[in-house]
């Protein structure tokens, strides 16, 4: 029996050519994943105007997407014992181990308080450690403009060109106050920064190298990396906002970063993150090797929030979605009419990402127009939802 109907598949086609002709994205590329079948949908060009066509080996910064990688290195090490979920953050990182707590976000630094706790692994994982994006005007709280003056990644927009290294990072960290207890708020996106700086000091490697080593290779993904060589980036499309163009090709995604960022650094291909996105389902090589255990797997997978964490999530949490390691979880009901069980993520600069174990079905849609809003593009819903009609 044949994993996709072919009038699913010739829905899916029509989605990424009709998104192209109405110019919501200069190109795209689609991939769907079930059963061992795969099939690969392209549509308009690298670039507005131009006249290269979008392909299957194109690359994209997939921004967010890096976080689901980020999580299952830290996995590894949890399997391993270099990590335990339950640790204090201050074991491995001096400069979080006494923290202060912000009795509001309008409070002045003076006002904050020593943090009823220790922050834990755990914390950073489930993205309940304290920090996040703030949804309001830079400036608009004092503590923005210690934000802006320390360079602080992993509160707004993903910046590769940030001058220091992880270890720096650890250090202006520690000189922000929390926004909030650790355990109390989910918050989004530093999280997977503060792991990425993490990981370097549990693996005694850099995260480059220990996401090649442990993930990258064994997976055969030859074209995700922190940056583009020179040799691809030809490859590369520039990434486009409302504005016109963003980043170009040989932009801030063709240098090697000093600080390789955990929750957004990532370039790769649909193919490449298919790849992944088949471990996470499987915890193992495409030679058959364990790579994860099935409990490590279902941790990264299960929702780890109180619904009234969820609901506050938004808007980067959608209704009935929660937050696992790395990953949203739909736990609920949702307008989307998504499974429970359905996880994934999107990348801000036009990429997204659907996994939905009961169909075994893996839906993947590229592009590098950014999104308009956390809560994604019509392009993206309308593609999965495709996806699982032609699966259904």
């Amino acid at each position: 029996m044949a994993a996709f109907s072919p009038s699913g598949l010739g829905a899916l086609q029509r989605v990424v050519d009709e998104t192209a002709a109405r110019g919501e994205a200069p190109g795209l590329v689609g991939l769907v994943s079930r059963g061992g079948e795969t099939h690969v949908f392209t549509a308009g060009t690298l670039a507005i105007g131009g006249d290269r066509p979008m392909r299957r080996d194109t690359l994209f910064r997939i921004t967010s997407m890096t976080k689901p990688v980020t999580a299952a290195a830290a996995m590894m090490l949890i399997e391993e014992g270099a990590l335990a979920l339950e640790d204090p953050v201050g074991r491995l990182a001096p400069e979080l181990a006494v923290m202060t707590v912000l009795p509001s976000l309008d409070a002045p630094l003076s006002a904050a308080a020593p943090s009823p706790r220790p922050m834990t692994v755990e914390d950073v994982m489930s993205f309940r450690l304290g920090w996040g994006v703030i949804m309001a005007p830079p400036g608009t709280y004092p503590v923005q403009h210690v934000i802006a003056e320390q360079q602080l990644v992993g509160f707004g927009p993903p910046d590769p060109s940030v001058p220091y290294g992880p270890d720096e990072y650890l250090r202006r960290l520690g000189q922000l106050p929390l926004f909030s207890p650790p355990g109390r708020d989910w918050r989004y996106t530093t999280g997977s920064n503060v792991m990425g700086a993490l990981i370097p000091r549990a693996a005694g490697r850099p995260l480059p190298e220990v996401f090649k080593e442990r993930i990258f290779e064994p997976l055969g993904m030859s074209d995700t990396a922190f940056h583009v060589p020179p040799d691809k980036l030809p490859r590369l499309p520039p990434a486009y906002s409302a504005q016109g163009v963003y980043d170009p090709p040989d932009g801030a995604w063709s240098r090697r970063p000093a600080f390789p960022q955990g929750d957004s650094g990532l370039v790769s291909t649909a193919d490449d993150f298919a790849a992944f996105a088949r471990f996470l389902e499987t915890g193992r090589d495409a030679r058959g090797r364990a790579l994860l255990s099935p409990k490590s797997l279902a941790a990264m997978k299960a929702n780890h929030l109180t619904p009234d964490q969820a609901r506050r999530g938004a808007p980067f949490l959608a209704p009935g979605q929660g937050w696992g390691y790395g990953v949203g979880v739909m736990f609920d009901e949702n307008p989307q009419g998504l499974p429970v069980g359905t996880y994934g993520w999107m990348g801000g600069f036009g990429t997204s990402w659907m996994t939905e174990p009961g169909r075994g079905l893996i839906a993947l849609l590229m592009t590098q127009r950014m999104l308009d809003g956390p809560g994604g593009a019509a392009m993206h819903t309308a593609f999965h939802g495709a996806a699982l009609a032609a699966a259904a």
